[in-house]
């Protein structure tokens, strides 16, 4: 439980300076974002709502798909609420490994992810003038051009170039993004990559 009361607090601060940042979009001078932004270590994290095939080789009646619970555990054959929100595939694979050994001997266990969403600290947040404002599973490189394709692009009444990304991976660091020139003139100069965390902000237009 105390992970959810957690992972609830961090999204509604987010939330709350996500909203600030839309009032004060328009007011304010912020840098471009940078171009570049994916980090080349970056590595899957498991979150709620997951789904996670277990394959435990040679061990059939003790493979199975599972979904990561709400309270970012997990339940399987021979294993009790085990902790898998945060982790990547192979240090789950491990942890399943060191319960699994206490029933069976030298278990060699793979775990592959079919659905994904990962940890809410990840998540890329669409808030404001957007078609479809949502939260996203961040994908390695992802850019804002696959953001806006995934949330329908911008409204009529949007400021697409006053929007910003509130950088929540470098202390709520705010950039400026060109959305307009990016969706509705196709410059293509105007699209950056995005980190995991990020928060879309897009004002709406006020004239």
């Amino acid at each position: 439980m105390s992970m959810i009361r957690e992972s609830v607090k961090s999204t509604t601060q987010w939330l709350m300076i996500a909203a600030a940042a839309v009032m004060f979009a328009g007011c304010a001078s912020f840098p471009p974002a940078p171009t570049a932004a994916a980090s080349a270590d970056y590595n899957y994290k498991i979150g709620p709502g997951d789904n996670l095939n277990i394959v435990v080789w040679r061990n059939p009646e003790l493979s199975m798909s599972v979904p990561v619970r709400p309270d970012g555990k997990i339940s399987a054959p021979l294993i009790d609420d085990l902790d898998a929100m945060g982790k990547n595939p192979s240090s789950l694979a491990r942890d399943i490994e060191k319960e699994l050994g206490n029933f069976i001997r030298d278990p060699v266990v793979t775990v592959i992810v079919t659905g994904f969403v990962g940890p809410y600290s990840e998540q890329i947040r669409v808030i404001g003038a957007a078609a479809k404002p949502q939260i996203l599973a961040y994908k390695q490189k992802m850019t804002l051009l696959d953001v806006m394709i995934a949330v329908g692009g911008i409204t009529d009444f949007a400021d697409g170039n006053g929007a910003t990304i509130l950088r929540t991976a470098e202390n709520n660091a705010q950039y400026s993004v060109r959305l307009k020139d990016l969706v509705k003139r196709g410059d293509v100069s105007a699209n950056v990559e995005m980190k995991p965390g990020d928060v879309l902000v897009i004002p709406q237009s006020w004239f």
